[in-house]
């Protein structure tokens, strides 16, 4: 199966700040854990100095990955906060004929999260707890089953 992490970087900072990346390396293993064969994409680990790429560069890679979500198998979104370019991303994927959207996030309000998720997870917890109890992946299957 694909992943791509997707998630909150800079947020609503102004500056060159990111909010704590910890969750990218913590949502990598356990999904590597409950799919051995997993191919998991971390747009900042092949990307770490992103927020200090050119503008060509930025652009070229923003794009990049908006369209890598419309071809992988699940958009994990980690959103504790409104992102974005992580809003996009679950757009593209949703939209586009990408795989699943698993938002975990307690913004279950937040329209873009409600609309563009197929499930919602308030923490890194509940999201594992129902990894392990092959929820994520009954919802994955069903997402790419309906999209033929």
């Amino acid at each position: 199966m694909r992943f791509f992490i997707a998630g909150i970087m800079q947020g609503s900072h102004r500056g060159m700040d990111l909010h704590s990346q910890n969750y990218r390396e913590q949502l990598r293993e356990m999904l590597l854990r409950q799919f051995s064969d997993a191919q998991v994409y971390d747009p900042l680990a092949d990307h770490q100095n992103s927020v200090e790429y050119d503008e060509m560069t930025g652009r070229e890679t923003f794009y990049f990955h908006n369209r890598m979500c419309r071809e992988v198998d699940a958009v994990i979104a980690f959103v504790p906060e409104a992102s974005m370019g992580t809003a996009i991303e679950m757009w593209e994927a949703h939209e586009h004929g990408g795989g699943a959207v698993i938002a975990i996030s307690p913004l279950d309000k937040n329209w873009a999260v409600r609309f563009c998720s197929h499930a919602i997870y308030p923490t890194l917890e509940a999201f594992e707890t129902a990894l392990i109890a092959g929820e994520i992946e009954h919802t994955i299957r069903g997402v790419l089953e309906s999209r033929g």
